[in-house]
């Protein structure tokens, strides 16, 4: 069995953090976006065709993963879906998987969808209108609208298929916004083929950064508690955390799961982890601070006396003493953030800033919610950051 995974988007509405990775190499809890995938795929697929623009995917994933065999296609010219999966075309057998790089899937709904070919693995969803929607009859697909404002249905296309090779055989032409989506040889397909519909039980898209906070509870659910580490006297661990080894907690720190806690960094003293923490390797987090519903990069370094709040921090970062992300407006409207010129609603009452990797904040630095900061740019000492630093 083999399995075409998409990792070759632009990731464009994932900045700042997709300009120095690939956004299927975003890591939450130590592994990436496509190393979970790539997991959740042990055991039921023989191969995987990897369709990618970067070499860091081909250093981070190597040529073998979990018994996987790993075949990697270079995409050229981003012109689509479409053309991506077609560039899998002559190394594929009969039947194949196709799913996206940079969506949280999960084994049992994978297992259900290799039990009924050909099909289209598809969720409820309480925002159809952001995804391609799906029009069902009897099980089956009946229509596929993509994006649509006033949707029908609010059953989303998750974007992962079990279809035969003959599927890429068909003609389709590029879409509006000049290229070939895959959607089209599905609604080819569809026009003389019944397509299945599997519904998933978890399935968690990363269209925008703020998106994986909804993947984090669930992935709590797939790990247990451990503590790898080690912890001074006086240290409060409450809840599910996990801690890896050679970490060191120090006195007074208080850490309420869930939290996870990567291995070789340094907490405390005074810390305060509440719940949905997530810090990655290396990290040192200094005297005082508090994070809260947060992912820290690996290598980054949180200086005493500072707050961060529902953000996420890329990897090698230096946030200076008293370093203050507000998450909350006063008006308690929900935070809106811009996104290629566009303010754009994040849907959430409570969201702080995305930094990019190798950012540095000078110390008393002030940032205002929702708002960006793009790779290795600084802050000066007390600066107040009200728009994106570009």
């Amino acid at each position: 069995m083999q399995a075409v995974i998409l990792a070759a988007g632009k990731g464009t509405r994932f900045e700042p953090l997709s300009l120095t990775r690939p956004k299927p190499l975003f890591s939450v809890m130590g592994e990436s976006i496509l190393e979970h995938n790539l997991k959740e795929l042990k055991g039921l697929i023989d191969e995987a065709i990897i369709i990618y623009n970067s070499e860091l995917v081909k250093e981070k994933v190597k040529e073998e993963f979990g018994g996987i065999k790993i075949r990697y296609v270079f995409q050229e010219e981003m012109n689509g879906t479409g053309a991506a999966v077609k560039l899998a075309y002559p190394f594929l057998e009969d039947k194949f998987l196709v799913l996206n790089g940079d969506d949280f899937y999960f084994q049992e709904d994978i297992k259900r969808a290799l039990k009924k070919f050909p099909c289209l693995l598809a969720k409820e969803h309480e925002k159809p209108s952001n995804f391609g929607v799906v029009l069902e009859k009897e099980g089956l697909v009946k229509e596929l609208a993509e994006k649509p404002a006033n949707p029908a249905s609010s059953l989303v296309n998750t974007g992962l298929y079990f279809l035969p090779k003959s599927i890429l055989e068909t003609r389709t032409e590029k879409s509006e916004r000049g290229e070939y989506e895959f959607t089209d040889f599905i609604k080819n397909f569809i026009k003389q083929n019944s397509l299945y519909i599997v519904k998933a039980g978890a399935w968690f898209p990363a269209s925008y950064p703020w998106d994986v906070f909804d993947a984090l509870d669930y992935l709590f659910q797939t790990r247990k508690a451990k503590n790898k580490g080690k912890k001074e006297k006086n240290v409060v661990i409450k809840g599910k955390v996990i801690i890896g080894p050679g970490t060191l907690v120090k006195s007074g720190s208080y850490i309420e799961g869930p939290a996870y806690i990567g291995k070789n960094c340094v907490i405390g003293p005074n810390c305060h982890l509440r719940p949905m923490a997530i810090i990655g390797d290396n990290c040192k987090i200094g005297q005082a601070v508090e994070i809260k519903n947060s992912i820290i990069g690996e290598n980054t370094n949180i200086s005493h006396l500072s707050y961060v709040g529902d953000s996420i921090i890329g990897s090698d970062c230096n946030l200076g003493a008293g370093t203050i992300i507000a998450n909350l407006r006063h008006d308690n409207d929900t935070v809106k953030t811009m996104v290629k010129g566009q303010a754009i609603d994040t849907k959430r009452k409570k969201f702080g800033t995305i930094m990019g990797d190798g950012v540095k904040t000078g110390i008393g630095t002030f940032i205002y919610p929702g708002r960006k900061i793009w790779p290795t740019k600084t802050t000066l000492p007390g600066e107040k950051v009200d728009k994106d630093i570009i």
